[in-house]
Order: C-alpha cells, then structure tokens, then sequence
C-alpha cells in the first residue's frame, strides 16, 4: 500500500468518455493488487457514471450539486470517506465535462491547501472527435461560440491530450486531428486510445505513470464566458422503475429510448452533449449513449438481460431549454416502455441550467 495515494483527474467535455476511460484504468490498477477509489462529479444527484462504476465494483464516491472547483472542501471529504478503512493507491477523479480551469482551481489547492499530500499524476484531457474536430477546424461545432470556448479552455491546461475512440475514425482523420492539435496547443503530448477497446491504452498508462512537477498550466480564464457557455446546456437527470407483467429486453428498451430522445433532439436542432441511460435489475446492468447529433446512439454496455422490473437512471445535457428537454424527456421514457409493454414511473426528476462557477480556492501564482 502507499503512504502517498496517486491522484489522477481525468478532464473532458461532455461525452468525451471520461467515464469508461476511469473505468479502465480502474481495472488496469486493480489488476495490479492496487486499491482504487473514484470521485465522479455532477451539477446534482442521479448520475449514471456513478452507477455503472459501482455496478463495475469499484469503490466510488460521489461529489453533487456543483463541480470539484467550486465544492473543492465536499471532493477532499469525499476522499477522505473513500479512505476511511484503507487508504487507495489510486484515486480516479472524474470532473464535470462543462468545467474548466481545474488545474487552477483542483490540482494546485489539492497540492498547496489541503493537507493530506497526494502523488498528482499528469492531468490529462480527453479530446471529443464528433464535436473536436469541427471546433478546431473553425467549423460550426453544434454548439454556441461560448460552450466552445469551454471546450479549448480544458485543452489548454491539459499536461497532455487524449484522443479518444479512435477505433471509431478513419485513420487519415486521427491524423488530421493530432495536426490540429499540434497547431492550437502545442507542446501537449497526444495518446491515441479506445477507451472502450483498450486500442493504444499502453500509451496512456505510460503517461499517467510519469512522475514531476505536473499540473502546472496557467492561464486566463473568462467567467463572464465560461459561466454563459455554461448555462447555454439543459441539465437533466431523472430516475425511473419499469414494471411488466412479462419479459422484456433491457437493452433494447434503453436504446429504444436513447434513440427516441436522439430523433427528437435532432428535429429541434438542439446539439446533443451528453445523452445516457443506465437500466439495472437483478440480472445486471446495461448502458446507452449518444454523445452528438452527428453520431447514431450505441448500447455501449449490453446486459443481455430479460427482465419484468428495473431501474433506470437518465441523464441529458443538451443546448435546449430545461423545460422542454423535461418534457422530452417524460414523454419518451413512457413511449419506450410502454412499445414494451411495461410502465415506467418516475421517481426524481431534475431539470436545471448551471449556475455560474465560483471556485473555493483559485491558485494562479507561480510557484517558488
């Protein structure tokens, strides 16, 4: 065991698949007889990254109702109820995809305010091609100028850039992307990965495995910016039961409704951040996502699962108004199961805008 836990935060815009990245890493470090705790982050409660670790069996904690930054004191209690019996080797920290300035506002008060002393790993930023790559090229990106502006934001603090899914995209477009890369924020190192297949993941354990003086990217942020970019997304995270009298396919439920949401998303023309379902039940669990308008949705963890009863956890972020995005929302998990045959019910709703960050500590003097 450590005297010294390693710190790893792994950054990223909204559906950039920093939740299967953890989860990876997360079985890479246990496989290794590591003792892992994870710290995922939500604007509020219900979060379905959150359930699909624990479904995984890792130990996690859970920092709601704002960002690291701006509940710094809840993410250092989270942590120390994650070390309570034994203290980890490893903590993966998964930050809010909307959030930036974290090596400001996380890493350097981790290191220079908070007493316990951590390893700080480099600070890696997962790039997200379907919305990456028209950003960088200067193309209509889906979203605002100002959501944009987020995006590049978290680039620019990163030690280092992962380029993920990269099973996904022609090779020629990986290149086209690193070049970009190269251009608008050189000096970052990029690992080319597949979080989900584990392409390249290598690379990515050789990086995080660097020891030095990490985290150490200042830079000028807007809040006028940065809190309107924000604010842009419609925030929802609901929970639900569905109950039939016979047997139904859980997965095909979760991607029934993934896609219903996803049509509709698209005939509004409201771009799509980060869309997923969670459905858990006795015989397991199963996961589905669409992360764009411009990508289909995918059942990105099956089950394979028949079932009379389970619980479903969605979560949306989407540049539409909260309101409407709730209505979508209520319509289509009842559509779905009832093409079924089952009901579902919803139990807690939360549809919102994020409010402006106002971080706990922000540490931007160079260090002696």
């Amino acid at each position: 065991m450590s005297l010294v836990p390693r710190f790893i935060m792994v950054g990223g815009f909204l559906g950039a698949g920093k939740t299967t990245t953890v989860g990876r890493l997360g079985r890479h470090f246990t496989d290794q007889g590591l003792k892992v705790g994870i710290v995922t982050n939500d604007q509020t409660t219900d979060l379905v990254d959150t359930h699909s670790l624990r479904s995984q069996g890792f130990d996690v904690g859970e920092v709601a109702g704002s960002c690291f930054c701006c509940n710094f004191n809840e993410l250092t209690s989270t942590v120390e109820r994650l070390t309570e019996e034994n203290l980890p080797d490893i903590i993966l920290a998964e930050p809010v995809g909307s959030c930036t300035d974290l090596v400001a506002t996380v890493i350097r008060p981790l290191a220079q305010v908070y007493q316990r002393p951590f390893d700080i790993a480099p600070y890696g930023v997962i790039l997200k091609p379907s919305h990456g790559v028209r950003i960088l090229r200067g193309d209509a990106g889906g979203f605002s100028p100002k959501a944009e502006y987020i995006f590049r934001k978290q680039l620019e603090e990163a030690d280092f850039i992962i380029l993920n899914r990269i099973d996904e995209i022609p090779a020629d477009e990986v290149d086209t992307i690193v070049r970009l890369l190269e251009r608008d924020f050189p000096g970052r190192p990029v690992v080319r990965v597949s979080a989900k297949t584990g392409l390249g993941f290598e690379s990515l354990v050789e990086v995080l495995d660097q020891r030095g003086a990490f985290g150490q990217r200042m830079m000028d942020v807007d809040y006028d910016i940065y809190a309107e970019g924000e604010a842009e997304l419609g925030w929802l995270n609901s929970q639900a039961t569905l109950k039939s009298p016979s047997n139904f396919s859980l997965d095909d439920l979760l991607m029934s409704l993934i896609q219903r949401l996803h049509r509709d998303l698209i005939r509004k023309n409201a771009e799509t951040a980060h869309l997923k379902t969670i459905g858990l039940c006795d015989g397991g669990y199963a996961v589905a996502n669409a992360v764009s308008n411009s990508t289909p949705p995918e059942l990105s963890l099956p089950s394979n699962t028949q079932t009379r009863e389970a619980s479903m956890v969605v979560n949306a972020r989407v540049a539409i108004d909260p309101e409407e995005l709730e209505s979508m929302v209520r319509r289509e998990i009842s559509a779905a199961a009832a093409a079924f045959g089952a009901t579902a019910t919803i139990t807690t709703l939360q549809s919102f805008r994020p409010g402006r960050p106002v971080p706990t500590h922000r540490i931007v003097e160079p260090l002696v």
